[in-house]
């Protein structure tokens, strides 16, 4: 059975970095896209990054192009996002998510696998 599982969220102030790590397991990573997504209270869940199965062709939504940052390592089963210059509204739950069809990267309905998620939090 696949499974995600994120970490590195925490509170941090504005302005600083952190660096999420989602670990798969149960599944042949190396061949799906992987995506972070993103759900702060009261918003739709929303698409942040998205990286390709041989971690080459990458996806940024608007609103973190130039501040984070996404890769993988397909040999120690792992994606990560990098995130700098930390903005209050990228205060989130943030999730990582396995590409289970063909469609846009950003529209969650393309996803069949989903970690618990971890929260980010940007205060002033």
């Amino acid at each position: 059975q696949p499974e995600l599982v994120e970490s590195g969220g925490g509170s941090v102030q504005a302005g600083t970095a952190l660096r999420l790590s989602c670990a798969a397991s149960g599944f042949t990573f190396s061949s799906y896209g992987m995506t972070w997504f993103r759900q702060a209270p009261g918003k739709e869940r929303e698409g942040v990054a998205y990286v390709n199965s041989g971690g080459v062709i990458t996806g940024y939504a608007d609103s973190v192009k130039g501040r984070f940052a996404i890769s993988r390592d397909n040999a120690k089963n792992t994606v990560y996002l990098q995130m700098n210059g930390l903005q209050l509204e990228d205060t989130a739950m943030y999730y990582c998510a396995r590409k289970g069809s063909a469609g846009y990267w950003y529209r969650p309905d393309n996803y069949n696998y989903w970690g618990q998620g971890t929260q980010v939090t940007v205060s002033s």
